[in-house]
């Protein structure tokens, strides 16, 4: 039996998220608070002499039109990066699986991986999904080819997949800046009850930036020496904002509908949209008050999921 490998792509969450100006080629500079969410897609890989991706999962539907997923398009990038040699051996041993490499295994083609792509988020919502699924081939092909790329160049490569790909291939909370390129540590989170909620209706970043043109840049204040609670967290966050929020809302009106619907929830602190949309968010004191408020919610037939903030 062949090893198996998985990889979680947790769910990014903008946090804030602040247009502090724009490059010469039309790039969008930005300052913003990333966290990661306890939910997201998972990928999952076996050995195997060429490169395939399959797709699962309550939304791998959104995908099935793709020809070039972003995950493909990691992994060959990895592979174009590491080398073009014939082959690399496998570690002796999947984490979490019982199947062991035995001597004179062969050694696997270097670009080859059976993928499998359970896809659990909502597609094009905000909360960097395809990008976390990339970044999730990236560091679940390291391990599975038992290769070593240079840290930086590794970096590169997120990048040129996309904007978010980098904080995702992090995958930790950080200041994130420039056009996503520029991360930086925050102080420590505090322990946040999170509600993540979509109303099933996709909108184009290039939409949201192109409908904000003409508005002015902005900034956020300057980050705390800690966030002693969640109710301070909040109240930092109340002095942010998310620049793309009324563009995409006046895309979107449904954004505004979910907005209110979790700013009624009991204990949330803060309710507010990540990224270009339409994935909002609520802010709560605990664990519990988070699920309990997507499961008041769910019944509106909107995706809903209630949990714990990572604090990594």
């Amino acid at each position: 039996m062949s090893a198996s490998w998985t990889e979680a792509a947790p769910a990014k969450v903008n946090l804030s998220l602040h247009v502090t100006g724009r490059r010469a080629d039309g790039y969008h500079l930005l300052d913003s608070l990333v966290v990661f969410a306890e939910v997201g897609d998972v990928l999952r890989a076996e050995p195997a002499p060429t490169l395939s991706l399959r797709l699962a999962g309550p939304f791998a539907a959104g995908l099935s039109e793709e020809p070039d997923n972003l995950v493909l398009r990691a992994a060959r990038g990895l592979a174009a990066l590491v080398g073009d040699r014939d082959a690399v051996t496998p570690p002796a041993r999947a984490p979490g699986h019982s199947a062991e490499a035995r001597p004179g295994t062969p050694a696997m083609p270097l670009a080859g991986a059976a993928l499998t792509l359970d896809k659990r988020l909502p597609v094009a919502s905000g909360i960097g999904g395809g990008s976390a699924d990339a970044a999730a081939a990236l560091r679940l092909l390291v391990r599975l080819w038992g290769v070593a790329p240079d840290p930086a160049a590794l970096h590169r490569l997120a990048q040129s997949l996309g904007a978010d790909v980098p904080v995702c291939l992090e995958c930790r909370s950080v200041r994130m800046r420039g056009i996503g390129e520029v991360l930086a540590p925050v102080p420590p989170l505090p322990a946040c009850g999170l509600l993540l909620v979509n109303p099933g209706v996709g909108v184009a970043t290039a939409d949201v930036f192109r409908a904000r043109q003409g508005q002015p840049f902005s900034a956020p204040p300057p980050l705390p020496a800690a966030w002693p609670d969640a109710v301070s967290l909040a109240a930092w966050l109340r002095d942010c904002g998310n620049d793309l929020e009324p563009p995409a809302r006046a895309l979107c009106p449904p954004i505004g509908t979910v907005l209110a619907a979790i700013a009624r929830q009991p204990a949330c602190l803060l309710a507010r949209m990540s990224g270009s949309g339409a994935t909002c968010f609520g802010l709560f004191p605990t664990e519990a008050e988070a699920q309990a408020a997507a499961d008041r919610l769910r019944p509106e037939g909107w995706w809903c999921w209630g949990g714990a903030l990572r604090r990594g």
